[in-house]
């Protein structure tokens, strides 16, 4: 996969992009991620890349010929690229829309700034609006990040194991079960019996089960949409019962 990231701070990035598994799936040449300066686009010397808004207001906008002239370079190395917009207003990110993502050729994610980018950038190139949550960052740069990172690790041979993205939190709708390693025991706490048992059917019956306990503890919201089994239910209803409800 090829990500473009188009951005006012391309410095913003050096450290997440060349650490841990992105940078791995970088040198396996699994991705390529490219960075591009907004401000090179610029045709004054100031290399001015926002404006005050029309109508007046507080805050500064991102200006439509240099975001226009580094999108159109952009594309037309990665034509196929889907076009992202990192912005408040956007639709939430979350774990299925990164994998509708990673099954894409291509990904230009441009990093929203100030009070937001110039209107006609989005009609012009139909960019999907995406957020991360209801809060307002500095900018763009970290919600692209994030982006990046939970799409490359989707992208198959990145993780060392295929099973290790299918077993995540979110991958089916539920937070993900509580882990162990050595020792077996510290300070007093012990790991459950059941994971040294070596009864894999067993293991896997208690780790859905934790799944759903701690689904129904934390984030109940997530149980409307989770994909459940019959004996999901019948843990569920046994969790009410235990609680009372």
């Amino acid at each position: 996969m090829k990500i473009d990231v188009l951005t006012l701070f391309p410095a913003m990035f050096t450290g997440p992009l060349t650490e841990s598994i992105i940078k791995r799936a970088v040198d396996k040449g699994l991705v390529e991620i490219s960075l591009h300066n907004i401000r090179d686009y610029a045709v004054d010397r100031h290399r001015t890349a926002d404006d005050t808004p029309y109508g007046g207001g507080a805050g500064m906008v991102m200006k439509v010929e240099p975001l226009t002239a580094c999108l159109e370079a952009v594309l037309e190395a990665n034509p196929r690229g889907r076009v992202i917009l990192t912005t408040p207003r956007g639709k939430q990110f979350n774990q299925g829309m990164a994998e509708e993502l990673a099954r894409e050729e291509g990904l230009v994610i441009i990093c929203g700034r100030y009070e937001g980018v110039d209107e006609r950038v989005r009609e012009l190139f139909g960019a999907d609006e995406i957020s991360l949550g209801d809060f307002v960052l500095t900018g763009g740069e970290i919600a692209a990040m994030a982006v990046t990172d939970a799409v490359t690790r989707l992208i198959p041979g990145v993780l060392g194991s295929a099973e290790s993205a299918a077993a995540d939190s979110f991958s089916d709708g539920l937070l993900e079960y509580p882990h162990y390693t050595r020792p077996p025991e510290f300070r007093g706490l012990s790991v459950p019996e059941v994971l040294l048992s070596g009864n894999h059917r067993e293991i896997d019956r208690w780790r859905r089960c934790q799944s759903l306990e701690r689904t129904l503890r934390e984030r109940p919201d997530l149980l409307a949409t989770a994909r459940l089994t019959d004996a999901d239910r019948r843990c569920l209803r046994e969790l009410g019962e235990d609680d009372g409800q």
